[in-house]
């Protein structure tokens, strides 16, 4: 979550010379055997709170996105992807390393303060520990820098310094530095300008190696704060300020996006470049203050999970819409291969690209997410804090709700004491009717199907044996 005096913590502009030089002076390492060149360069967007429905290309009658517009005409799009859990820290854990967050562990954004004082050095030793959790795994840009590539980190970062995910460059200094909970100096990207990003693609070009950009601003998440020529033109449609601002975050985001694919277009880098996008977690504005409304982040419904996906590069995947519903997760396989990087057999994702350039079918019929309280109850037991399982299986959506300790947020999962719920995404895509009683034989199904995903020892919660 945000904390009140993060502000402080955006540098200025001057900060720039100094992560140039992490740049230029870190070793690169030695380029795979199969010609580096020839390998194609990674982008890979990623908004931060931000609902499915909060684009131009999507449909939004006033936020105006003109660059992810023009992406998504230039993509493929599923406008019915879907991130594994509604929350960032574990959402980016799951980009980074392919996996679920009951399979990485990190599944909450902070150790639980229950019974500890959060200025405790032995809270300080459970931080350390749940970052210790990526370096039990192989990550994207690790993968990535035995076939060759250079990568760089920018924005939301949580897992100590970029180093530590495997990047070869980046801005993230990362705890116990200050600030270091969550991004550091790598939070002032798109807010305060590019400059490194650009110079890190400069430096690559330079060194003739592919590379990998993680680029994940903290943008539009709090603080609501964007520029007044922006805010006006929200404002002035009378609209309550909340929403003006939250809406002006939204197109100040996709102005950054707009000026990275720009510097990539300027460079002649667009032919050979894919770009992926999507969002870490939805969000859906309170109208009456600064914070999200229910069902949004933190949220298993679609307001938390949905995230439209959209694949770019240019003469090898043709721009069109997919009706297939696939999770963030297959972007990692999917990045891998078009690297040329053999896909890990443990990776639950499944590589697009075979859909994406020869139409073949993907091989399941059935997605499958989770949720957890914000705060971890047990860094080695991911169970301990589970409060959702969910799945979707064609027009159907179970959500699954458990009694993990919940620690701080209670607010947010009043809907978990409604025991199963089971929705009809084709006719009611905002999930108001649980339909639940009227099919049981689909509820039974579908909860035995997510028992042979993830089996756990906890039980759900139900409302008259609703299972």
């Amino acid at each position: 979550m945000f904390h009140p005096k993060l502000s402080s913590l955006l540098l200025p502009v001057g900060l720039f010379a100094r992560i140039f030089i992490l740049l230029v002076n870190t070793p690169a390492p030695s380029a795979s055997a199969e010609s580096p060149r020839t390998k194609p360069n990674l982008v890979l967007i990623i908004s931060d709170d931000q609902a499915w429905t909060d684009y131009g290309f999507m449909g939004h009658p006033i936020i105006q996105t003109p660059h992810l517009d023009r992406l998504a005409s230039e993509s493929a799009v599923f406008r019915h992807g879907y991130v594994p859990t509604a929350l960032c820290r574990p959402a980016l854990a799951s980009l980074a390393t392919g996996l679920f967050a009951h399979q990485h562990k990190i599944s909450g954004n902070d150790p639980s303060t229950a019974g500890i004082d959060p200025n405790n050095p032995d809270y300080a030793a459970l931080r350390a520990r749940l970052i210790a959790h990526i370096d039990r795994h192989p990550t994207l840009p690790k993968w990535l820098n035995q076939a060759g590539y250079l990568s760089f980190q920018s924005g939301k970062w949580w897992e100590g310094s970029y180093q530590r995910g495997g990047f070869t460059h980046g801005m993230t200094r990362g705890f116990p530095e200050r600030g270091g909970r969550h991004g550091d100096d790598g939070l002032a990207i798109g807010r305060e300008g590019l400059e490194p990003v650009f110079q890190f693609i400069d430096h690559a070009v330079a060194e003739e190696k592919p590379f990998f950009i993680w680029y994940a601003p903290f943008l539009p998440h709090t603080p609501h704060n964007p520029p007044e020529r922006l805010l006006a033109r929200y404002r002035d449609q009378g609209l309550a300020l909340p929403i003006a601002r939250y809406y002006a975050m939204c197109e100040w985001f996709d102005e950054t996006c707009g000026e990275l694919l720009n510097r990539l277009e300027a460079k002649g880098l667009n032919e050979n470049t894919v770009v992926a996008y999507v969002g870490d977690n939805g969000w859906i504005q309170d109208a009456e203050g600064p914070g999200f409304a229910p069902r949004s982040k933190q949220s298993p419904n679609e307001g938390g999970v949905r995230q439209p996906i959209l694949v770019r590069w240019p003469n090898v995947v043709p721009p069109q819409e997919w009706p297939d519903r696939v999770l963030s997760l297959d972007l990692v396989p999917t990045l891998l291969q078009a690297a040329g990087v053999d896909v890990p057999a443990q990776l639950p994702g499944q590589n697009l690209l075979p859909l994406l350039r020869d139409g073949v079918p993907l091989k399941r019929d059935i997605i499958f997410g989770e949720g957890f309280a914000h705060d971890i109850a047990d860094l080695d037991q991911p169970e301990a804090s589970l409060l959702y399982r969910w799945a979707i299986r064609g027009r159907w959506k179970l959500l699954m709700t458990y009694d993990g300790q919940l620690g701080r947020y209670a607010r947010h999962h009043e809907d978990r004491y409604r025991g199963s719920q089971l929705f009809d995404l084709e006719a009611d895509p905002h999930e108001q009717q649980n339909l639940a009683e009227q099919h049981p034989e689909v509820v039974r199904d579908l909860s035995r199907r997510i028992d042979a995903w993830w089996p756990v020892s906890r039980s759900p919660l139900t409302i008259n044996g609703d299972l």
